[in-house]
């Protein structure tokens, strides 16, 4: 994913002083999606769920296609959800503001892409930069790109893994928030690699984001500090 204008140099955070001790509110997610949304399933049981601290809740649910599971799943947990494909848009920054505008109307402290493919624009960034969480199925900053899996595989990795990250110009090239390893096995192919990468992805999306609304953070230059 990637998008149409560079993050600053710092950035506070914007949630660190809304969640915490003391029954403050939750910190408000907007999560994008473009398929099955098994990552967003991972994050509305997290906040359904009383007992696992997640400090965030998902306020709405936004895709760039209808009739995705992705979409029901957030209709089955009564969370709403809005649509804008890019073909129903006279051009793609047209496509760009809408989506801004939508995503923006639930007031999100956080922007997370969970499977959504879609490259935004400069709208979108102008609005969401330093507050929209992305993954990537690979160990960044080796093998970006819409084939990280692929790529690994045939560079002969032992070890890859996955990155949440936040989205900036550059596909796949902003600061680091959290990552994770999984081992290479000599039988894998593209298909059994990426299964096992988005099983540990899900857990730790799930935990980078928690740590994010708990804690809040700051960004500085391509390092992101969670206290």
């Amino acid at each position: 994913m990637a998008s149409a204008s560079a993050a600053p140099d710092a950035v506070d955070s914007p949630v660190g002083a809304q969640q915490g001790a003391g029954g403050k509110p939750p910190v408000r997610l907007v999560v994008l999606v473009s398929g099955s949304g098994s990552n967003l399933q991972a994050l509305l049981d997290a906040a359904a769920d009383p007992d696992s601290g997640f400090g965030a809740e998902v306020v709405a649910v936004g895709a760039d296609r209808g009739g995705i599971e992705g979409l029901r799943r957030a209709e089955r947990a009564g969370v709403p959800t809005f649509t804008h494909r890019l073909r129903d848009y006279a051009s793609r920054p047209d496509w760009d503001r809408a989506l801004t505008e939508s995503v923006a109307a639930h007031r999100p402290d956080l922007v997370v892409s969970a499977g959504f493919m879609k490259i935004v624009g400069a709208s979108f960034m102008a609005a969401f930069g330093g507050r929209f969480v992305n993954t990537h199925p690979a160990l960044l900053p080796s093998f970006p790109g819409a084939h990280g899996v692929r790529d690994a595989l045939a560079h002969g990795v032992k070890v890859t893994g996955c990155t949440v990250h936040f989205a900036e110009a550059e596909v796949d090239s902003g600061p680091i928030i959290a990552q994770r390893a999984v081992e290479v096995r000599d039988d894998d192919d593209e298909a059994t690699l990426h299964r096992r990468i988005k099983e540990v992805e899900r857990g730790l999306l799930v935990d980078a984001v928690g740590r994010l609304a708990r804690d809040g953070y700051r960004v500085e230059g391509r390092k992101v500090y969670i206290p």
